[in-house]
């Protein structure tokens, strides 16, 4: 499963049979499109709001209450006046699914009550029980495929084993007399006998406590299946819930005490998931990621599905032939284990205004990772856009352990917080955003390969076998506060070698209560997890254990090669069939999306048994679940904050106290407690927008552009389309000199050219004219010779007025643009300024008079290099 789905509740979708159909994509042939991110985002602010009623969201949509709705639009009445509005406009998705989860504790509850869903043959007659077809054309109106196992059908995975997936489609059919024929004699196997066509159990009627939820179509779904569960013979009652009603009984409650046999589970794939292997063992054993869940924990599956399970989920084969092996074996296996049965894949319909641009995910709609950088207003930089979700902040947020429901992540993870890569809306790839180059060095013969269109971000080799280091850091010493050696550990190898080049980011701004970014911050992103994981740490926490063993399963050391620029040594166990993907895993491990003192206040308050990261902590330790937005929490940590000011607190200090002064540890607390008084909560990201409102119980939350903070925050350009997209919102310095002041008036009227550097900078001119591009320009190589420029051997001559060339090149947060003479200098500028999405760092111009009219016109400049 991939690691950025998260559970959720998805909307009912209706649409007519035709559309759905002409609306699916062709995945595996989809090409990457160029996406034009801006870093400091395109709006000034960003407000949050709750509407769990469609019809009143479109409503809202076309009156201009609210620019953009982050939930489907289930009813076709709806769909067809979002499609018919002149204001309106929409967009698919295909990653939204439900299934029928069973608990299959048993086969007696401890009450003494049967449990018909124990029965694995039970379970999996149920899939004979439920037609798919109905569910899809009746139910969902058309915008749905049957689902059979879970893999999304319209995602690249099941595509890849369409065949085995279409045979299991045929197998399991809807045959409704053949799975009460299974089902009865299972039911008599186990001691219920059926009286007056209703079955009894040691004289009480086998009674189905169904949990139904009531948000979407799940409602209509619920009602179907507990009419089919009537007619052979159970007697069901209907337990409608919401979300919040429904987890406390399913994820959290105790199987075993009976309070619910069946729930209407809806899931969501939040990107595009490219490898969805370790889907078998999330969703059917209890070595998933959900362990923590008593309701994971009670499964046990057949042995060798277990073990299938795991060898997907851990990558544990050796070529592509072998993965495919066991992948059509786990579909079979998972069949006969039915823990869950699924019911329908849905194409879901997502709605906004016309004025409004935002990309939809293949997989999860509008509430994707690059929302926040790519959303902009048709017609203008800036602005208040009004998002609506069903649900806003629905469980606490921490730096360690918090909510992890879409209607929060949408907001903290992908507003707030920013990564080292995100991943394409589209191909579910990699994109760089906070590294300049990664290479990635895998074991021969392990299945991954490079995809075409990565070379300018990423190098891939296959080499006989990856040696760690023995100087690399392996684990965390918990007793002994110190990091543990791979030499010391006796760990000599890994699958593959992944090298980060995250550029000069050390010691600039990079938080949103202006700290700047220091190797404590990626360290104690290491040092947390050993210490969540360990008896002997304060911290220690049950619930993690699992989740922390997967991770060291798949992560085995590190190192860091350089400070300036920062660059790491990753020596993963994680194989990928596309090698952008362990990059991507690599390259985030360690990134900070929140600095180490904000962390600090928490481990100190979860310590003291105060307040706890986690759920199931807070639960165990009676306090309350720690919150750094809202709530009673809040003068929890207010009350460390001022201890960690107190005393230079420093976390791990026998360690981290090489790379954190007491000084500069208490310039971070004075900071925080700035931000804490201004904003009222401690929640400091890095992304583009800032936290800056939040209500807990009117469940609103409104950010703001990080281009509003009183300091500014460093955020490195990864191509030249990065700057282009900041010209537009005019938070660079333009540097230029004599005759390209007049060429900057022209081109970028309203901005004054000023003749020293700051933070960000587009520097126009070449060396003579300009002294801030002479050695920028010559480290890259770049030479400038009378009326000749050369670059990697190639010359490039310049004819006064009738033939010139310019270069552009960005280097660390500088944007050069320099010519021959100053027809290049300005050729290279409208080039720039004329073209989005130039994925380069690096670019040559050719200007020709063509016309001769002795101007520089866009029709005469070209891309030559």
């Amino acid at each position: 499963m991939s690691g950025r789905r998260a559970l959720a509740v998805a909307g009912a979708l209706v649409l007519l049979a035709a559309v759905a159909a002409a609306a699916r994509p062709g995945f595996l042939a989809a090409q990457e499109e160029q996406i034009f991110i801006n870093k400091y985002g395109w709006f000034d602010e960003v407000v949050f709001l709750p509407e769990a009623d469609r019809a009143k969201a479109v409503e809202m949509l076309k009156k201009g209450d609210i620019d953009i709705y982050f939930i489907d639009i289930g009813d076709p009445e709806l769909y067809r006046e979002i499609r018919e509005s002149p204001e309106l406009t929409y967009e698919f998705s295909y990653g939204l699914y439900y299934e029928l989860t069973f608990n299959p504790y048993g086969p007696e509850f401890t009450d003494g009550r049967l449990n018909p869903f124990n029965n694995s043959r039970i379970r999996e007659a149920m899939n004979y029980i439920v037609d798919r077809d109905y569910i899809a054309d009746e139910i969902m109106g058309g915008l749905a495929v049957p689902k059979f196992t879970c893999l999304v059908k319209a995602l690249p995975e099941a595509q890849r084993f369409i065949d085995e997936i279409e045979e299991i489609e045929e197998e399991y059919a809807y045959d409704f007399e053949k799975g009460k024929q299974i089902i009865t004699e299972e039911m008599e196997k186990m001691g219920a006998t059926l009286v007056d066509g209703k079955w009894m159990y040691k004289g009480e009627p086998v009674v189905i406590k169904f949990i139904i939820r009531i948000e979407d179509a799940r409602k209509e779904i619920g009602d179907y299946v507990a009419s089919q569960l009537e007619k052979l013979g159970f007697t069901v009652e209907r337990m409608y819930k919401t979300s919040k009603e429904a987890s406390p009984l399913w994820i959290l409650g105790d199987p075993k005490e009976g309070k619910w046999h069946m729930y209407t589970g809806g899931w969501i794939t939040t990107a595009v998931s490219r490898d969805d292997s370790d889907n078998f063992q999330f969703f059917y054993t209890q070595d998933s990621p959900l362990s923590w869940s008593p309701l994971w924990a009670s499964y046990t599956p057949d042995p060798r599905f277990r073990e299938v399970a795991r060898r997907l989920a851990e990558k544990d084969f050796r070529s592509i032939e072998e993965r495919s092996k066991l992948m059509r074996e786990a579909l079979k296996l998972a069949m006969k284990d039915s823990v869950r049965v699924w019911l329908v894949d849905q194409i879901a319909v997502w709605a906004r205004r016309k004025s409004l641009f935002a990309l939809a995910d293949y997989a999860g709609g509008y509430p994707t990772a690059l929302w926040s950088s790519t959303m902009k207003f048709v017609d203008k930089v800036g602005g208040t856009v009004k998002i609506a979700s069903s649900e806003v902040i629905v469980d606490p947020w921490n730096p360690v352990a918090p909510s992890d429901w879409i209607y929060d992540t949408m907001i903290y993870d992908y507003g707030v917080w920013e990564h080292a890569t995100v991943l394409h809306p589209k191909t579910g790839l990699p994109i760089p955003v906070n590294i300049r180059k990664a290479s990635v060095w895998v074991e021969m013969g392990l299945p991954t390969s490079r995809n075409p269109g990565s070379e300018y971000w990423l190098d891939f080799k296959y080499v006989s076998s990856v040696v760690v280091p023995t100087d690399a850091w392996y684990a965390w010493d918990v007793e002994n506060k110190r990091m543990i050696t791979a030499g010391e550990a006796g760990v000599t190898s890994a699958k593959a070698r992944v090298v980060v080049d995250y550029g000069d980011i050390l010691g600039k701004p990079m938080f949103h209560d202006g700290t700047e970014l220091t190797l404590a911050d990626f360290l104690i992103n290491f040092i947390v997890p050993f210490e969540r994981a360990s008896e002997a740490s304060p911290l220690y926490d049950e619930s993690y254990v699992g989740t922390f063993q997967t991770f060291r399963q798949l992560f085995t050391a590190f190192r860091i090669l350089s400070e300036r620029p920062l660059v790491i040594e990753y020596f993963v166990n994680y194989i990928h069939i596309d090698a952008e993907l362990i990059a991507d895993y690599a390259a985030n491990v360690l990134w900070p999306t929140m600095p180490w003192h904000t962390v600090a206040i928490g481990i100190m308050a979860e310590a003291d048994k105060k307040l706890a990261f986690s759920a199931d902590k807070a639960d165990m330790l009676k306090v309350d679940w720690m919150n750094y937005i809202g709530g009673p929490s809040l003068e929890v940590l207010s009350s460390y904050l001022r201890k960690a000011y107190a005393e230079a607190y420093i976390p791990f200090k026998e360690f981290l106290g090489d790379y954190v002064t007491p000084g500069e540890a208490l310039k971070r607390y004075e900071k925080l407690k700035e931000f804490y008084e201004a904003r009222k909560h401690f929640w400091v990201g890095n992304g583009p927008f800032y936290l800056d409102r939040v209500d807990i119980t009117a469940h609103t939350a409104t950010l703001k552009s990080i281009r509003h903070l009183p300091h500014k925050i460093e955020k490195v350009c990864r191509d030249i389309s990065q700057f282009s997209a900041l010209i537009e919102t005019g938070d660079y310095n333009l540097v230029a000199f004599g005759y390209d002041k007049e060429i900057a008036s022209r081109l970028l009227p309203g901005k004054e050219a000023k003749e020293e550097l700051d933070i960000l900078n587009l520097v126009l001119g070449g060396p003579i004219a300009n002294p801030h591009a002479a050695k920028p320009l010559e480290e890259a190589g770049i030479k400038f010779e009378g009326n000749v420029m050369k670059i990697g051997g190639k010359e490039y001559v310049s004819t006064w007025g009738k033939i010139d060339y310019g270069v552009v090149l960005l280097s660390g947060n500088n944007l050069y643009v320099a010519g021959i003479t100053r027809y290049g200098t300005e050729a290279a500028l409208q080039y720039i300024l004329g073209k989005a999405g130039i994925m380069e760092s690096l670019i040559v111009v050719k200007w020709e008079d063509t016309n001769g009219n002795g101007k520089v016109d866009s029709e005469e400049i070209s891309l030559v290099g």
